[in-house]
């Protein structure tokens, strides 16, 4: 597989290599040493598995989680096609507020991994998109929070072709980044950059 590092630090686009014959196509979508090796620490510790189903132009997002423990995120498309997208809001970073996308589809067969304290969002290109996560936590209803994903001051670029977006009423009255990070529920730069260094000591010392 292929391994590329987006414009927002700590999230990744990942291209499996897929081997197609007559029979169909099989491929390995997931691999916890290639990626941990490439990030130098643990990749993804396992503790749930998500798939969510869509209608074209619907938009989940954008997500987060407190960190510890965060959600860290593997994400595919198993059917149809999706913008994803990943949203830097950690207060203090140089990139705070900027985004990266990646088209996750049945075709290429891409993922995107993103590291605990970053935002997630996507938009469904084709009806019935399939999109299955793994995670690296358990969902708390308590630890999870949103920002706007149509906030002008991130500023997605959410393609015409899927329509009009459509949001759960959760994610429509989700504050915007200005106001999430006055109300103090963003996650600090330095604070998850101490969070990804002791992750990689951890490793070290195994």
């Amino acid at each position: 597989m292929q391994i590329r590092e987006l414009s927002v630090p700590d999230s990744y686009e990942i291209t499996p290599r897929a081997f197609e014959d007559d029979r169909g196509v099989f491929l390995e979508w997931y691999r916890a040493d290639v990626l941990s090796e490439w990030l130098g620490r643990p990749a993804l510790e396992l503790r749930q598995a998500n798939t969510s189903v869509s209608g074209r132009g619907v938009l989940r997002g954008i997500h987060f989680a407190d960190v510890p423990r965060g959600q860290a995120k593997y994400v595919t498309a198993l059917y149809g096609a999706v913008l994803d997208f990943v949203v830097d809001i950690r207060v203090g970073s140089p990139t705070f507020g900027r985004w990266d996308s990646v088209l996750l589809d049945d075709a290429d067969r891409r993922a995107v991994f993103l590291s605990e304290g970053l935002g997630h969002a996507f938009i469904a290109l084709t009806e019935g998109a399939v999109v299955s996560y793994l995670v690296s936590d358990v969902y708390r209803p308590d630890r999870e929070h949103g920002v706007d994903p149509l906030d002008p001051a991130i500023g997605l670029d959410l393609p015409a072709a899927a329509g009009t977006p459509r949001l759960s009423e959760k994610d429509a009255a989700a504050p915007g980044l200005e106001a999430a990070r006055e109300a103090g529920t963003l996650p600090e730069w330095s604070a998850m950059r101490r969070f990804y260094d002791d992750q990689g000591s951890t490793e070290g010392a195994s």
